[in-house]
């Protein structure tokens, strides 16, 4: 049995860069919804706060089902 060391290498690098970029859009839709928390609490408008945290988990939710995809597929 040989194994491939350099694919082993690629997938794991690869792994790591997307879960910390899906944490971090994650982090920032959570960031997001708090700001919008803080503006609506201060009788401000909030909508591009929330906005963009609802992206971030859109996003999120898409990567999440494109994982799926690729294991099911």
């Amino acid at each position: 049995m040989k194994i491939d060391w350099v694919a082993l290498g690629s997938v794991f690098g690869v792994s790591l860069v997307v879960t910390v970029a899906l944490v971090g859009l994650f982090t920032l839709g959570i960031a997001g919804l708090s700001r919008q928390e803080a503006a609506a609490a201060q009788g401000g408008s909030a909508g591009l706060a929330r906005t963009g945290a609802y992206a971030c988990f859109a996003l999120c939710a898409a990567a999440v089902a494109f994982g799926i995809y690729l294991i099911v597929v």
